[in-house]
């Protein structure tokens, strides 16, 4: 799966759905998959797509997802009704090669986990760190360590990453990863912070990065979602 070139960069994106429910209180997986499509991305990386207590419910349908969208549901759950590991879930466009993906649990004071599947060439690595900046200190440390067992692949980390500084908290990618914030995507009704980003290994180059700040969007949940054309770096 090794199709990626500095000439056909893959479009990877990034969506906290808060479980599918909107601004105005309502929960609607439909809205949600509407300003999915409207990303135009190859790989979407999931935040909140399960529902938190009890049985985890999906709160993006997975018949949903294969009925009204262009793309399929990478299985993670450890639950039948689920369709993510930690409310991380992976959609990959019908028709691009992927691997089976990798589940791997983060430290912290509350449950989380990432999620790391390859695509086109491309791993790609879905999070969700913590809200105590010590905490995601400690995750991406642990995080990294993960990933530098793992065969060596052009790499890219998104996700909500929770982080209101620029900078700080996210030392532990310091040497490895390029961190790059699209834009402030949080929250919907008056954006004041980059929450969610992505960070790119060595062999990847950004070619364009931005937030889907449209009307839609900032109903659908309290996140913006974040798109990245990617490519790798030219030798």
């Amino acid at each position: 799966m090794n199709t990626m070139s500095p000439s056909s960069p893959i479009r990877v994106a990034s969506y906290n759905l808060r479980k599918c429910r909107g601004t105005d209180g309502r929960r609607d997986p439909g809205r949600v998959l509407a300003v999915i499509a409207g990303l135009n991305a190859d790989v979407v990386a999931l935040q909140e797509a399960d529902l938190r207590l009890g049985p985890r419910h999906a709160a993006l349908p997975p018949a949903m997802v294969e009925a009204e969208s262009d793309f399929e549901l990478v299985p993670l759950a450890t639950s039948p009704v689920s369709v993510g590991w930690h409310g991380n879930a992976v959609l990959v466009r019908k028709g691009l090669a992927h691997s089976e993906a990798q589940r791997i649990e983060l430290p912290g004071l509350e449950p989380r986990g990432a999620v790391a599947v390859e695509v086109e060439g491309l791993r790609l690595v879905g999070v969700h760190l913590g809200l105590l900046r010590s905490s995601r200190r400690a995750q991406l440390h642990h995080l990294r360590a993960r990933l530098e067992a793992l065969p060596p692949r052009p790499t890219v980390i998104t996700g909500d990453f929770n982080e209101w500084r620029a900078a700080r908290g996210l030392e532990p990618l310091a040497g490895a990863f390029e961190t790059h914030a699209p834009g402030r995507s949080f929250p919907t009704r008056r954006p004041l912070a980059a929450l969610d980003r992505l960070a790119l290994s060595p062999e990847l180059t950004l070619e364009a990065a931005g937030v889907e700040a449209g009307p839609l969007a900032r109903r659908a949940s309290d996140h913006l979602p974040i798109w990245a054309d990617i490519a790798r770096a030219a030798s």
